[in-house]
């Protein structure tokens, strides 16, 4: 009997054990071990959807007791912190004055900030010029594209993670064709596994065209984007 693939939201690893490292973030990384170096005592780590910086910052926070806030979700008056800050998405965030605020109550308490975009300050747009002003005053530090060699770790740690067997055939098929974005990865295995499930069947070199062909479908079925709309929340494993 085959097995339905249902849409469940996935869960990601933020574990500093989980973090795939390579060139593409090295300096990322260095510079995320002195934050007393940082420009005004903020650092934005920027780069496209799945590099890795919220894996980063998620470490970061963790190493340092940092509080943790959401851009998405940042409204209104913060409480003044009383320990290092981290925003995620803060090229997102739902109020700017809210960021705003944030950013000059932990600068008047001395806590350093770490701030996720996926977009330099110097390319943002603003509505608030003070806030302009203090993002693009701060250190920014960008994850390029990875290389081919930690792409290939990086299918193989995702391959690893969901506990499923890709033979080099198929391994050599997805990085020769696959889009060279972290984020293509996560989702061509996301859908691989969904599709094996249901169909109760071998990852081969056929599923694996299948899953490319979907993916670079301009208008993929509804019900396909509702199983597979999920790599942003899978962002941690690079």
């Amino acid at each position: 009997m085959k097995q339905l693939a249902l849409p469940f939201a996935e869960t990601p690893s933020y574990a500093a054990e989980d973090f795939c490292e390579g060139p593409s973030n090295e300096l990322a990384r260095k510079w995320l071990e002195k934050p007393k170096g940082w420009t005004n005592g903020r650092m934005v780590l920027w780069g496209e959807s799945g590099c890795g910086k919220t894996h980063l910052l998620h470490i970061w926070a963790e190493a340092h007791g940092a509080e943790i806030h959401h851009g998405p979700e940042l409204r209104g008056v913060p409480a003044p912190p009383d320990r290092p800050v981290a925003v995620d998405d803060a090229d997102a965030a739902a109020e700017e004055a809210a960021l705003l605020h944030l950013l000059n109550a932990a600068g008047a308490a001395g806590q350093p900030v770490l701030l996720t975009a996926q977009i330099p300050p110097a390319r943002q747009e603003f509505s608030i010029p003070d806030l302009a002003s203090r993002l693009r005053g701060s250190l920014a530090v960008a994850i390029s594209a990875p290389d081919d060699h930690m792409l290939s770790v990086l299918l193989a740690h995702l391959a690893a993670a969901r506990q499923l067997s890709l033979d080099f055939r198929v391994q050599n098929f997805l990085i020769s064709r696959l889009p060279r974005s972290p984020a293509a990865y996560r989702e061509a295995i996301l859908r691989l596994d969904r599709m094996a499930l249901a169909g109760g069947a071998k990852i081969s070199r056929g599923l694996a065209a299948s899953v490319l062909a979907d993916l670079t479908s301009p208008e993929p079925p509804e019900d396909k984007l509702l199983q597979t709309r999920h790599f942003r929340e899978s962002e941690g494993l690079l």
